[in-house]
């Protein structure tokens, strides 16, 4: 097809060849950025120069450097989230956008009530303890009969919501943009963000940034219930780290799993010597099965694209 497509995440594809071929079959030629994910808006320029598709991570695809691709079609985003792609700008000059859908539902699922495992249940320490010859007790609260709150009830916030019952845990959800039809089938009560965060005795978050800062900034954390524990696997705009970093320290919040980060990787932070914490490097959707299913499925639709079609997962 003589196209150019640039793919900038390293994890496309990395633990599966299905995405790959997908261009091969299609005889589209793939070239892998030079600079390290994610890439600082002059470096997305500078190898964007002459791309027809981009296969984007975290990378800030702004005005910029969709200016710079001139003869670019479409940007496929390798997960879910499209925060980091300018969508008016794309929009504005003739650029699909597509992303995955669904692809990291199970892994990220999966992960939320890992880390809210280990997080209560001390695992971490617990296995330090051990491989230092200590023989250290841990004393952690059960999940049954807790209020688990679900912030953002999409595909993924559902899909918690599945895996906490299975804990006989109490459930309930905050998302504005949910009638209340879609709480009501799945068993779970929908409440106010306020008196969610005020009742749950663990919250885990499900959602984009919102515009005008964190979600939860320092007068929420403060108001959750005392002893609470905070998972996130969503993006780590949503918390106002030093506050939530704060109140480990004094024991208002009990424990956190923290999956992402305002930076990446998260140098400084203060969460990195803050008590009681699981810190991962934002590898919430890094299964086999979902990685061969995001590449494939973005892979595909840029192939679409660049063939005239429109995608299946269209954003813009």
């Amino acid at each position: 097809m003589g196209h150019d497509v640039l793919v900038t995440t390293p994890s496309f594809g990395q633990h599966a060849r299905a995405p790959w071929e997908v261009f091969a079959q299609a005889g589209v030629p793939v070239r892998t950025a030079r600079a390290a994910h994610p890439l600082a808006e002059p470096q997305l320029i500078d190898e964007a120069a002459g791309a027809d598709a981009l296969v984007v991570g975290l990378d800030p695809v702004t005005a910029a450097v969709l200016d710079a691709a001139p003869g670019l079609k479409v940007v496929a985003k390798h997960g879910v989230g499209v925060d980091n792609i300018d969508l008016t700008a794309a929009a504005e000059r003739g650029v699909r956008v597509v992303n995955a859908p669904g692809t990291n539902t199970t892994a990220v699922a999966d992960m939320a009530m890992a880390l809210l495992l280990a997080a209560v249940r001390h695992i971490v320490p617990a296995h330090a303890s051990v491989t230092a010859g200590r023989w250290d007790r841990f004393f952690g609260p059960e999940l049954a009969g807790r209020t688990l709150g679900i912030v953002g009830f999409g595909r993924i916030g559902q899909a918690v919501a599945r895996r906490a019952r299975g804990f006989d845990m109490e459930i309930v959800a905050y998302d504005p943009h949910l009638p209340e039809a879609v709480f009501a089938e799945r068993g779970v009560r929908s409440v106010p963000l306020d008196d969610l965060l005020a009742t749950s005795d663990a919250v885990t978050l499900h959602l984009p940034v919102p515009s005008g800062g964190p979600l939860l900034g320092r007068a929420r954390l403060e108001a959750m219930k005392p002893g609470a524990c905070v998972i996130n696997t969503a993006r780590g705009g949503l918390v106002d780290e030093a506050a939530l970093a704060d109140l480990l320290h004094s024991g208002h919040i009990a424990a956190a799993g923290i999956d992402v980060f305002a930076t990446e990787p998260p140098a400084g932070n203060p969460l990195l010597t803050a008590p009681n914490t699981v810190l991962t490097p934002h590898c919430s959707a890094f299964t086999h099965q979902a990685n061969a299913a995001m590449g494939s499925a973005v892979a595909v639709d840029v192939v679409r694209v660049l063939r005239g079609e429109d995608p299946v997962n269209a954003v813009v």
